[in-house]
């Protein structure tokens, strides 16, 4: 190990360009680089009205955020804050929609390129998901060459962006298709037309979210040689470790929409193979690989081709997906949910078929049972249109889950076997400290607080909810087993009526002769 390295140094004086930075990793990565790296000169932000909100709003949204808890309440907080600048803008146009004014600045200032702006939603039609995940990026990289100090340019992908690959390696596999071709394709083509083609166009790949990923990384490339470029690809990013709360997260995608949908009662099944490694990576730990692969970039000779790296689970400390469920399952009766719509229960199917047979069971038939209790108590039914939306994550989770992967991640690794003891601590990975009881409790904790939005005062009521649906759970399931077993029984007796004949000539008690039995022709 040398002792030489100086991460916040290099990082001192640089501008920075941060696209998607309101998202869940964006505020994560733009508030390490102020707190660990104060020497910094600017951060620059873009962020687009939406939702009937401008951007002033949306900034004030932005740093309003728990994230920059830490930051407000240090001495010179406000002062730390403002290096961050806000740009109005859109990736999906060119030069992003900014002001000539603001693209100056840019291209006078950057240094560094984070490149993170994408739809994570793995159900959005193919044409937004190319006209953000490939098209904003096409249109970053145009904007990128301009700029005339520019040091790094990080491309954040996902390491399921080649589905066709068993083992991923560290290097730029080829898409099934020209990205140009297919941005020209989506922009003129009808949408129903569109839409009957995707299925073809996709072929391997699962979602349109890894297929315009695959694309994205082809254009990449086409910049390697004008741009100081590197490739990102992490696994699945769920809730912080450390930083910059222990258990932050802010959404409910992937596996925090599984912990909070069997916490609550909802989910009782899932398709995993609980054998395979649970290839899952706290947010903080993916910021600060982010950091440490754009200073290992920016402090070597430009390269003829983008360097990849991935930032994937440390296999050699890694849970499969039934060790870590089993994990969370203990944390689900301590820190419950205040409001549940039963008892929390379930477990993992490695086969499809004993999957769709329980959910049909313990999903679709109570779903259906409460709606048409809401509907003669004139409520609004609600439960079957949230059960389908459950089942459509499901199936795009289950994905993931029931496949081998192997990615290899020595390149990361290698960065920081090399930096010296201070930026280890500063800027750490996982070196099995990770994946433990503590951890899983400060997940459940933040999805509690910053997801369902239910404060640690809440926990002792939750407990007593849970304790009465514990009760109404075992009722349940003692009114099921009688009413089972009394099927049971009139399914025998009616089968011993059948077989004894009752009422027929033998059993009859009645005297009949028995030539009346008999049927003579005329």
């Amino acid at each position: 190990m040398t002792t030489s390295t100086d991460i916040p140094k290099w990082y001192a004086g640089q501008h920075i360009f941060v696209t998607g930075a309101t998202g869940f990793m964006g505020k994560v990565l733009v508030e390490k680089l102020l707190r660990s790296c104060p020497g910094v000169s600017t951060i620059y932000i873009i962020i687009r009205h939406k939702k009937g909100r401008t951007t002033a709003q949306r900034l004030e949204d932005f740093l309003n955020s728990p994230v920059f808890d830490k930051l407000r309440d240090k001495p010179n907080g406000e002062e730390i804050l403002g290096k961050l600048k806000c740009l109005t803008g859109d990736v999906t146009y060119p030069n992003l929609n900014l002001s000539e004014a603001d693209q100056k600045e840019l291209e006078d200032n950057v240094t560094t390129v984070f490149h993170m702006a994408a739809n994570v939603r793995f159900d959005q039609p193919l044409k937004s998901a190319v006209l953000l995940n490939t098209g904003g990026t096409l249109n970053v990289l145009d904007l990128a060459c301009k700029f005339k100090k520019l040091k790094v340019f990080i491309h954040t992908s996902t390491s399921y962006c080649h589905c066709d690959q068993t083992k991923l390696e560290e290097k730029q596999y080829p898409a099934p298709h020209n990205p140009r071709h297919i941005l020209e394709l989506v922009k003129w083509m009808d949408g129903d037309l569109l839409k009957m083609l995707t299925p073809k166009l996709l072929g391997n790949s699962p979602n349109t979210y890894a297929y315009t990923k695959c694309l994205t990384e082809e254009l990449v490339s086409e910049y390697q040689d004008r741009l100081p470029i590197a490739i990102c690809r992490p696994s699945i990013v769920i809730a912080a470790w450390k930083e910059p709360i222990p258990g932050w997260v802010d959404n409910l995608n992937g596996p925090t929409g599984i912990l909070v949908g069997a916490g609550k009662g909802v989910i009782r099944t899932m398709h995993c193979n609980g054998e395979f490694i649970a290839d899952v990576v706290p947010v903080d730990i993916s910021v600060n690989s982010l950091i440490l692969v754009a200073w290992k970039i920016g402090t070597e000779p430009k390269k003829d081709k983008a360097d990849v790296y991935h930032v994937t689970v440390n296999t050699r400390y890694a849970l499969s997906w039934k060790e870590a469920l089993e994990m969370g399952r203990k944390h689900f009766y301590d820190y419950p949910f205040s409001v549940c719509l039963w008892y929390p229960g379930g477990n993992i199917k490695s086969t499809y078929l004993a999957h769709a047979i329980t959910a049909f069971f313990l999903h679709l038939v109570p779903a259906y049972a409460v709606d048409f209790i809401m509907y003669l108590t004139n409520n609004k039914p609600f439960l079957v249109q949230t059960q389908k939306r459950i089942q459509n994550g499901l199936s795009v989770l289950q994905y993931y889950t029931t496949r081998p992967w192997y990615f290899s991640n020595e390149k990361l690794y290698r960065i920081y076997d090399t930096l010296s003891a201070k930026d280890q601590d500063s800027f750490y990975l996982d070196q099995g400290q990770v994946m433990n009881d503590e951890y899983m409790k400060s997940y459940i904790l933040g999805a509690r607080k910053y997801c369902v939005h239910e404060e640690p005062e809440t926990i002792p009521y939750a407990r007593r909810v849970l304790k009465r649906l514990y009760y109404l759970d075992i009722f349940k399931n003692i009114l099921l087993a009688l009413i089972l077993m009394w099927c049971f029984y009139l399914l025998v007796t009616g089968l011993s009526d059948r077989t004894t004949g009752s009422g027929s000539l033998f059993n009859s008690t009645k005297p009949r002769d028995a030539l009346s039995y008999v049927k003579f022709s005329p």
